[in-house]
Formats: structure tokens, C-alpha cells, sequence
């Protein structure tokens, strides 16, 4: 080269377009790489299984946890991108009263006309209650710290996003003739059009899928007839999926070459955002397929609903103390009462007023898990932390 030439950048492609999709590049990536996973306890349809009681000691280990927590985010972003935690809830009684109060709510929406429109399936058969997490949380506080009081999802959730995560869920119920959706990727990306999706440079749909896990929990027992989740394994791979997706050929390879796992009554399917999914139809005559489906966001991103956590955690407050006072202890209680807490508190201490809410002693200031953890220690009646928890609010409000 030239001393007084200016040496060329390559800067590769910086930006996806739909037209530059190519099915025979996607194909390539699904691969299995053939890698063994120490902790599952088998493979179905190229799909990790993990059998949550046989992971419960390891599960209690901080040391051991982290090493499953590395396999999952494994899989997760190189490996199938999705896996199945098998009974992760042993106790299905659990199950069956979050769904009871799940009922109640379709039930008493429905009386008000309400109806609850899927993403990526024609209105219809289906049910669905939007912001079921907050609904569950009100309605019955002690059935959501039950329900959620659950080491293997908090795991999972932390697995792929890191502490801090905000658990959001919607229930859907698929009646028998319920149509399937249309092969997709999920939130953030996946739910643009064409032509915003494309205006986000290549780095940021690489982004996109750490920003988000989706999972769901079963609440009925899922034969294949029953049309649960159609997977394309391997399919997260394919970095400019966000912009495929809708495209004809795209869909055709995938219902041609999706699967599908039954699950039983608490089963949780978990998948990378990015994977190629769609629900299936419940070609069934009696079977009412329901499934809490979990939206999971950083703490470091934004999540689809607007919850009233304060509200929550206002509700669940009285049942945590006063399990706490009973004398409940041990790993896998204070690490369940984590669990209850990490799905319904504010983990994340920002945006917030520092005029109001300045950093004391640190980097910054004191979230609503940090709050709400502070007052179980220190032995806080309901009432003290309901006064604390709405100056709290005070405090951050940009208004104020």
C-alpha cells in the first residue's frame, strides 16, 4: 500500500434488509454442534430436558447453580435455544390454584366484555388475560408467592439476564379448534415491522435477544394433539431472523421442519426470543390447553407491560413476613422467598429522581427488592413497610 493512501475500514454489514435474507445461510445454521450438557437428563427433538428434582441439590449449591446457570445460557444462545425444565412444579397443586384464580379472572373479564387478542393468532377459540402477573399478585397474594417461590425459573431467569429481571405474564388458553399462530420471533425486535426492524443497525439485532426470555409454564397436560409450541431448534442462530421471519419461504422450511415436545401439568418450556416459534392448533375435542406464558426483561431493557409493582409488593408483604416469623429458614426457604421477591419488586434502582433519590454509600440508591429484603431482616410490620415503600415511591417520582 501506498504510504499516502488512507487504509480502508472493513466495517462488514451494518445494516439487514428483508430482500438480503437468504433461506440456504439460515438452513446452515441449524446445525447441532454436538456438544454434551452435564445436567440434562435427556435430549428429545434436539431439545434439552432438564429434570428439576434430580437438579435440586444443585440447585442449593451457589457453586453448583453457576455451572448449570452456564449450560443454560448456553443453550439458550449457541446451543437448541430452548429447553424444557421438566416438573418445575413437582407440587402441581400449585399450579392447579394459580389456575383456579386464572379462571376466575377469564370468567369475570369476559361478564365485562373484555377480550384478550393474540399477537400471532386470529381471535377466536383462544383466552387471554394480558398483565396476569400483577392480576395473580392482587387477587391472591399468597397463590403468587407459592407460585413463584420457585428456584429453578428464578435460575433460569437470572441465567440469561442477570439479576434485577422484571417478570411479566400473560395467560393463554387454547380451546379445542383453536387456530395455530404463524411462525415468529418475540419481543423486542419481533415485534417491529419490516421497515422499522430495518432502520436498527446489525449490532442492535444481535442485541435484541438478551433482552428478553420467553417461557411457559403448563397448567394442563399438553399432548402433541393438543398443539403445544412449534419449535425450530437452532433457528436463534440466524442473525438476521428478525427481518425472515415473515417472509413466505422462511415460514414454509419451518413448518416443514418444526417440532414439537408434549409437556405434562407443570412442565416450563424456556426459548431464546430469537427462536422461530409458533403455537400449535388444538385439534383435540376436550382438551383446554393453558399455559402462563413468562415474559422476561432485563433489568437493562424494557418490558412489554406496565405493572404496579408497588401495589404488589404491598400485597405479597404480609405473606412473606409472616412466613418469615413462623420460623421458616434454610437455604432453599430464603432462596424461595428470593424467588417470590425477584418476580414481583423493582430489582433495577434506576431511572429515578437524584435530586430526591440521591446514591448513599454507593453507586446508587436502594431499590424495591432491596427495600423489601431490608424490611423482612429487620422484622418490619406490613404497615411500616407500606409507609416506607410509598416514600420510596415519593422519592422517585420526577413529577414531585
Amino acid at each position: 500500500m501506498n504510504q499516502h493512501e488512507t487504509p480502508v475500514v472493513d466495517l462488514g454489514r451494518q445494516w439487514y434488509a428483508e430482500r438480503e435474507c437468504s433461506l440456504e445461510a439460515f438452513v446452515n445454521r441449524l446445525h447441532d454442534d454436538g456438544r454434551s450438557l452435564r445436567f440434562a437428563s435427556d435430549v428429545r427433538q434436539r431439545i434439552p430436558v432438564y429434570g428439576c428434582q434430580a437438579l435440586q441439590s444443585v440447585l442449593d449449591d451457589a457453586t453448583q447453580r453457576a455451572q448449570l446457570q452456564a449450560e443454560w445460557a448456553y443453550v439458550l444462545h449457541d446451543g437448541a435455544g430452548v429447553l424444557v425444565l421438566e416438573r418445575a412444579y413437582a407440587n402441581t397443586q400449585l399450579v392447579d390454584e394459580a389456575t383456579a384464580v386464572f379462571e376466575s379472572i377469564i370468567r369475570d373479564e369476559r361478564e365485562k366484555g373484555a377480550s384478550g387478542a393474540d399477537h400471532f393468532a386470529k381471535a377466536g377459540a383462544n383466552d387471554r388475560i394480558w398483565n396476569a402477573q400483577q392480576k395473580l399478585c392482587l387477587e391472591a397474594p399468597a397463590v403468587f408467592v407459592d407460585y413463584f417461590a420457585n428456584l429453578p425459573l428464578m435460575a433460569l431467569c437470572e441465567a440469561w439476564l442477570g439479576p434485577c429481571y422484571q417478570m411479566t405474564s400473560q395467560v393463554n388458553v387454547v380451546r379445542p379448534g383453536g387456530a395455530a399462530q404463524e411462525a415468529h420471533r418475540d419481543y423486542h425486535l419481533g415485534f417491529q415491522t419490516i421497515e422499522e426492524a430495518q432502520r436498527y443497525p446489525a449490532h442492535v439485532h444481535h442485541v435484541s435477544p438478551f433482552l428478553t426470555l420467553q417461557g411457559a409454564v403448563a397448567h394442563s397436560d399438553m399432548p402433541l394433539e393438543s398443539g403445544p409450541t412449534k419449535l425450530l431448534p437452532y433457528s436463534q442462530r440466524y442473525a438476521e431472523g428478525y427481518l425472515a421471519w415473515r417472509r413466505a419461504d422462511f415460514r414454509a422450511y419451518f413448518e416443514a421442519h418444526c417440532v414439537q415436545l408434549p409437556l405434562a401439568k407443570g412442565d416450563a418450556l424456556f426459548f431464546n426470543p430469537a427462536l422461530f416459534h409458533a403455537a400449535g392448533a388444538n385439534r383435540t375435542a376436550d382438551v383446554q390447553r393453558m399455559a402462563n406464558l413468562l415474559q422476561v426483561s432485563s433489568a437493562m431493557g424494557r418490558a412489554m407491560e406496565a405493572l404496579d409493582r408497588t401495589s404488589m409488593c404491598e400485597a405479597i408483604y404480609p405473606v412473606l413476613h409472616e412466613r418469615r416469623t413462623k420460623g421458616g429458614s434454610g437455604v432453599a426457604v430464603e432462596l424461595a422467598s428470593v424467588a417470590a421477591i425477584a418476580s414481583c419488586a423493582e430489582g433495577y434502582p434506576f431511572p429515578t429522581n437524584l435530586d430526591r433519590d440521591p446514591p448513599v454509600g454507593g453507586l446508587a440508591p436502594e431499590s424495591q427488592q432491596a427495600l423489601m429484603q431490608r424490611a423482612l431482616r429487620e422484622d418490619w410490620e406490613p404497615g411500616r413497610f407500606a409507609q416506607a415503600l410509598r416514600a420510596h415511591d415519593a422519592r422517585r417520582d420526577p413529577a414531585t
